[in-house]
């Protein structure tokens, strides 16, 4: 695969496309996309982790679950995740880990404030491919 994800630029919000071999690998760069928007990732360590479990309805709102479950870490505990270990992924739940380390302004440059994963014009596709598309607010 020659890419984990893209930037894509919409009106007054930004989007990401993520890839992967299966659907956790595309739910994983889908959240890398997410912090590569907030920050450089190379500037981030792996020094600790949260576990997250979620449930939704349906994989769409599945993704939005857990790109917003980030979000809210980031902005409760000023955590930048990096790494994420899907462990277990279905149409309606999702268990992962995410690995980072809390914000270090002298380290970290913020990039884009990220409020919000939204279900405008959300995709997920599994074709030969996996593959999300999810707009943020900013």
């Amino acid at each position: 695969m020659e890419k984990d994800f893209e930037i894509i630029d919409h009106t007054a919000d930004v989007g990401i496309v993520a890839y992967g071999a299966d659907m956790s690998q595309a739910f994983a760069n889908a959240a890398r996309a997410l912090f590569s928007l907030i920050t450089e990732l190379d500037d981030v360590a792996e020094v600790l982790y949260r576990d997250v479990e979620l449930t939704a309805p349906d994989e769409e709102g599945l993704l939005v679950e857990w790109l917003n479950e980030l979000i809210y870490l980031f902005d409760t505990e000023n955590i930048i995740f990096k790494r994420f270990d899907i462990i277990e992924l279905n149409h309606t739940q999702l268990k992962a880990r995410s690995y980072g380390e809390k914000v270090d302004k002298s380290k970290h440059k913020l990039k884009t404030g990220v409020k919000a994963a939204t279900y405008h014009m959300l995709r997920v596709d599994r074709d030969d491919v996996c593959q999300v598309q999810v707009l943020f607010d900013i």
